[in-house]
């Protein structure tokens, strides 16, 4: 009885082993029909795909742990995007996402954005996006580069004006309004996210209002906005 149960559990204890290493369900009972270990068993790929590696050729060696094949379904795909810190706060999970890549002119694809990465890179000064697409035909390729445009914007219409119009000297934003004969109004306003060439407006000027275009002729510097804001706003001098 010990001789028999010993001999069950060995064949238990290599059945075991073969499962752990992957191995097929099929060639392990052909083993156990016909007593005897094949000199070549085919590996089935554990899912559909492409090879994107290959590190093995016929005869070689593989050491345990090595890697032989790396395969990847790349039906559906990831786009990493690095968002900048300043932008991060109007990207949301679910927000629809534009790709183009640049050996596709004219093509554009749509996905949707599915992690932002709980981290700020320290050089860059970026957050990376996970953005997922679909991929019909598999033209896209793994370590392709991409401009990605992330929809922020909601059905709400909002106050905007062009990028060039917002004098920014690091502590505060300013426009200048135009009041018409020469006038000129500088008005401290609070932005929001930037697109397309224009930047929202939140406070300090409503829908309708006039403002210099190209106002950053006049900034390089604070004290440079402060002499220019006096400039504009002096009472004229009387003959």
């Amino acid at each position: 009885l010990l001789s028999i149960g010993g001999r069950d559990g060995a064949v238990g204890g290599a059945r075991q082993r073969l499962e752990n290493l992957g191995l097929s369900s099929r060639v392990i009972a052909d083993i156990e029909r016909t007593r005897k270990v094949p000199l070549s068993v085919t590996w089935h790929a554990p899912r559909d795909g492409i090879v994107l590696e290959r590190n093995v050729v016929d005869g070689m060696k593989a050491a345990p742990g090595e890697v032989l094949f790396r395969i990847a379904d790349i039906s559906t795909i990831w786009v990493l995007a690095d968002v900048p810190e300043f932008d991060l706060g109007v990207v949301r999970l679910g927000a629809v996402a534009t790709i183009r890549v640049r050996s596709l002119p004219g093509r554009s694809f749509e996905g949707q954005v599915s992690l932002i990465y709980p981290q700020v890179g320290e050089a860059t000064r970026a957050t990376r996006v996970r953005i997922e697409i679909a991929n019909p035909g598999g033209v896209l390729l793994p370590n392709m580069y991409a401009d990605v445009e992330i929809g922020t914007g909601g059905a709400t219409p909002v106050v905007a004006v062009p990028n060039d119009s917002v004098i920014d000297t690091g502590t505060r934003q300013v426009v200048i309004l135009d009041r018409g004969e020469g006038r000129f109004e500088p008005r401290v306003v609070k932005v929001g996210p930037r697109g397309e060439g224009f930047t929202e407006i939140r406070e300090g000027i409503a829908a309708g209002d006039r403002v210099v275009v190209a106002a950053n002729f006049l900034i390089d510097a604070e004290s440079n906005l402060k002499a220019a804001l006096r400039s504009l706003t002096a009472p004229e001098v009387q003959p």
